[in-house]
């Protein structure tokens, strides 16, 4: 029977980081498992994966999950859509679930980036170890022996220099106060691969990738997975009180891909994209901007956080500047971005990320994030984007 309403049951992720120790398939059955348990569930209640993983995405990483942990025969769809793989996976779930295909659904993503170099926005060879900055768009796999050579650094740094020059207020100091904004969050999350502050000074002195993003303004590559556990409300109702206290409502989940353009498309068009999911979004989940509490968005640059305030339709068009200079997105604002740390400290396993945003939401709205808690958390959104290119947008809401 379709289901009308989706629920994340259970949701684990692991700390992000470096796991020499761990390869890809330990790291997803530790996030997997951790789901399953948050849920109160076992494999066997499951009845579809959906699993991501971007950079082994040819390896059936689905299939070599039920192989560590125990094969069922259930459907698995491995799924690789750039940073945006995690939530495409879950996706993957909702769906079947919300198609009256599956009672339980799981979706995973796992990544194992740790030194790749990528999105980080240079080069790094294999043979010496040493690593050159460069900030242009291209190839992310490896080229010539080496890794990254032509990454992401430069789309997004276009991106933020053109916002400024549409509507002024921008600079260098500017964007990297987001960032500064973004590791003092992370302080407070012990699942962070960087948790230490850094000042402007040390943000604005550090290796320049491409103006206005040093490093500390980028997304930190590194190993991590994140799991869910999703279910629909009919089955919902025939757990525990305590499944149904803790369960986490999905009132949209959107997915979207570049707009056909009549001209030719020369950067991807991030800004249009997301503007379209969040639309859809919040037409879908019945709120607006002004009911969330918390966002976890895309931050792979810092200036991609500024622009996507003004395309999650956080505050009027242009005003991302204003938005940002009211101290609104601090986790004492009035509309915190990022309380994890963002993908400029929590880290960024691309194909985990995600599920790792829903996971830091969830957390909050069940009052479960400790130091880092929003009180009174009800309504919150996570954002990824995908270059290639695709949005992917959640909107969740506490059990009343």
């Amino acid at each position: 029977m379709a289901s009308d309403d989706l629920w994340i049951l259970g949701i684990h992720m692991t700390k992000f980081g470096k796991h020499p120790d761990k390869d890809l398939v330990d790291l997803a059955s530790e996030a997997v498992l951790g789901a399953l348990a948050d849920g109160g569930v076992a494999m066997s209640d499951m009845d579809i994966i959906g699993a991501g993983n971007l950079m082994a995405a040819n390896a059936g990483v689905g299939q070599q999950l039920q192989k560590q942990l125990g094969q069922t025969g259930i459907p698995v769809y491995n799924v690789a859509n750039a940073c945006a793989t995690g939530a495409t996976a879950l996706r993957v779930a909702l769906m079947a679930v919300k198609a009256g295909e599956a009672d339980m659904g799981l979706a995973f993503g796992v990544e194992k980036l740790a030194g790749a170099g990528l999105l980080a926005g240079g080069s790094r060879s294999q043979d010496s170890g040493t690593w050159s900055p460069s900030g242009r768009f291209g190839a992310v796999a490896p080229v010539d022996g080496r890794v990254g050579t032509e990454t992401m650094p430069g789309v997004f740094a276009q991106i933020g220099m053109e916002y400024g020059q549409r509507f002024g207020g921008t600079s260098f100091e500017l964007f990297a106060r987001i960032s500064e904004k973004n590791h003092a969050h992370s302080v407070l999350n012990p699942l962070a691969a960087y948790s230490k502050r850094m000042t402007l000074d040390e943000i604005m002195g550090d290796v320049m990738i491409a103006y206005p993003n040093t490093r500390p303004m980028c997304s930190a590559n590194c190993d991590g997975a994140a799991a869910a556990v999703v279910v629909g409300g009919t089955k919902l109702r025939t757990l525990s009180l305590e499944q149904q206290r803790r369960a986490v409502k999905i009132s949209a989940s959107v997915l979207t891909t570049d707009p056909w353009e009549e001209s030719c498309q020369i950067l991807p068009d991030v800004n249009t994209l997301t503007r379209n999911a969040a639309a859809q979004a919040y037409e879908q989940a019945g709120v607006g901007p002004e009911d969330l509490d918390l966002v976890e968005l895309h931050d792979c640059f810092a200036t991609a956080e500024l622009v996507h305030y003004d395309n999650l339709m956080l505050c009027e068009h242009g005003g991302a500047v204003d938005f940002f200079e009211s101290g609104a997105t601090w986790r004492d604002g009035r509309l915190p971005v990022n309380v994890s740390g963002g993908l400029e400290s929590k880290g960024h396993p691309i194909a985990a990320t995600g599920i790792a945003n829903v996971w830091e939401v969830a957390t909050h709205l069940r009052g479960e994030a400790g130091d880092r808690q929003i009180e009174g958390a009800r309504v919150g959104l996570t954002h990824v984007i995908g270059l290639g290119s695709a949005c992917g947008l959640h909107i969740l809401e506490r059990a009343a």
